[in-house]
């Protein structure tokens, strides 16, 4: 029987995820720009032999630019000079469905698969708060509620778009003058709540079918939507316990929807702040934390928490009469985690900022090359996780120190490949079968 194998994924983001990571001497304060930068990223995560790399995105200036390098290249565009520059690893860009409409966004990802051979994956957001929703001439952001159910139908117009050429449509017949076979496109003649889509795709079924489908809330609606759509799940968990209750519940979730569990994979975030010794890699960390400028974070903080400017005191703890999850309407499953956090660990607020600087809420883990393996294992190991979304908190150094000194020790505990073998598709790297066209057979993914 082959042993369970892990599934990495590279989180890259500009300097890195410590909001402190661009003032290091080492670091390129435009390096969220330079595609030189990012070249080396992807090849770094390549030469680990990483499932896929991944790039987050809002339509949306995310912070004040004071705090840290705030400028994003689109992803999809980004991810189409990797493609070149790559040839086995996974191009994962986040694009939001509150914010595009299916048919164009659905034409970019088959796009992005055929010119990376069937590499490209789909990170579905609804994208929480009002600043975005303002940039597309809304006063207010939608209700949670809302925002999911436009997803749950931009989700169904987008397979159909892929599904609207059957797989064999092309028949190239020169002689006969026929290049495509008309009946085998499927319009979608949709008209829904939220959208309303007559025809084809302009772009034939790609090498994937569709991408890899990547979600990344944890809140009930996200979850349930998970369940019906994901493949892959981006996730945030403090705990080993609150890991495992959240992969047991979804995968729970996915089987009472008539889907495989196992065709549904947990990648918890965790940034890695690796040294030679323990106290070595604390040490790193404590230099990126005393490089936070604490007014920055704290307008941050006091923004997710819902709460006025001026509210919150460094060090004093989180006021204790915070309202429940169910009143915010952002970002649900990060307020809470937030809160918990800082409720469990008796957190001031100073402290709070510290841990949440590295991560946004992620694990963070400070140690040796063998710690953060053992850490990695037992998570894998006791049903919290089948990998990990790796976020460094520098790069490109971080990237390179996990690659260099983590791969290798999970690799000779058999946890994790060792090549990538023959050139296949990013579901292929997954574990994942290639959906059927629903014009054809039963479709692979099951809807409820």
């Amino acid at each position: 029987m082959t042993r369970r194998q892990l599934h990495l994924n590279a989180f890259l983001m500009s300097t890195g995820h410590h909001e402190a990571s661009w003032r290091l001497p080492e670091s390129d304060p435009y390096a969220s720009v330079d595609l030189d930068h990012f070249r080396e990223l992807a090849r770094i995560a390549e030469r680990g032999t990483f499932d896929s790399l991944f790039l987050a995105d809002g339509p949306v200036l995310f912070s004040n630019v004071g705090q840290r390098p705030a400028g994003v290249l689109e992803p999809l565009t980004l991810l189409t000079v990797l493609a070149v520059a790559t040839e086995h690893i996974g191009l994962i860009a986040t694009a939001s469905t509150s914010y595009n409409s299916p048919y164009n966004l659905a034409r970019r990802f088959a796009s992005l698969d055929h010119i990376s051979g069937g590499r490209a994956g789909w990170n579905i957001v609804t994208t929480a708060g009002a600043e975005a929703a303002r940039n597309f001439g809304l006063d207010d952001e939608p209700t949670h509620a809302t925002r999911y159910e436009r997803a749950a139908e931009f989700l169904d117009v987008a397979l159909k778009l892929w599904d609207s050429w059957e797989d064999d449509l092309v028949v190239a017949d020169k002689a006969q003058g026929v290049w495509g076979d008309e009946r085998k496109v499927h319009p979608p003649r949709h008209k829904g709540t939220y959208f309303s889509v007559e025809g084809a795709l302009n772009v034939p079924r790609s090498p994937q079918g569709y991408p890899l489908l990547v979600q990344a809330g944890s809140s009930q609606d996200g979850k349930h939507f998970a369940a019906r759509y994901a493949e892959a799940v981006f996730t945030a968990q403090q705990t080993l316990g609150d890991a495992q209750a959240f992969y047991a519940d979804l995968k729970t979730r996915a089987r009472a929807a008539g889907r495989d569990p196992g065709h549904l994979k947990i990648l918890p975030g965790i940034v890695p702040v690796i040294g030679s010794t323990e106290a070595e890699a604390r040490a790193h960390e404590q230099v990126l934390e005393d490089h936070i400028v604490h007014e920055h974070s704290l307008h941050r903080l006091e923004r997710l928490l819902n709460l006025e400017s001026g509210t919150l005191e460094l060090d004093a703890r989180l006021p204790a009469d915070l309202p429940p999850e169910s009143d915010i309407e952002g970002a649900k499953s990060r307020y809470t985690l937030v809160v918990e956090l800082a409720r469990r660990e008796r957190l001031t607020v100073r402290d709070l900022i510290g841990r949440l600087g590295g991560g946004r809420g992620h694990l963070t883990f400070a140690g040796t090359p063998e710690q953060v393996a053992d850490a990695i294992e037992n998570w894998f190991s006791l049903g919290a996780a089948d990998g990990f979304n790796i976020m460094p908190a520098v790069l490109p150094s971080g990237l390179g120190l996990f690659v260099d000194h983590v791969v290798p020790i999970l690799r000779a505990r058999g946890l994790f490949r060792t090549e990538y073998g023959p050139r296949g598709t990013l579901r292929d790297r997954y574990g994942l079968p290639r959906p059927a066209n629903q014009h054809t057979t039963a479709p692979t993914l099951t809807r409820v």
